[in-house]
């Protein structure tokens, strides 16, 4: 019997926005990312993530760490 470690992470309610999901999911994937890690990955434009980032700073729902971001 084969086992996979799978994890269904749930996005709050207050994250409307796509993009805010998207980048709020990736970091819950990868545990902490930089925004070079983040445009990398999800292609988006650095001042958008930086936006993002922000706003889920502000929310609660990252941290900054010293060497990016983070879930909360």
């Amino acid at each position: 019997m084969m086992s996979t470690n799978t994890q269904q992470f749930s996005v709050p309610d207050d994250l409307t926005a796509p993009q805010t999901k998207l980048v709020y999911l990736s970091l819950r994937v990868m545990e902490e990312a930089t925004v070079t890690e983040l445009q990398d990955l999800l292609a988006l434009p650095k001042l958008t993530l930086l936006s993002v980032l922000e706003s889920l700073v502000s929310s609660g729902f990252a941290r900054r760490t010293e060497g990016g971001y983070a879930s909360q």
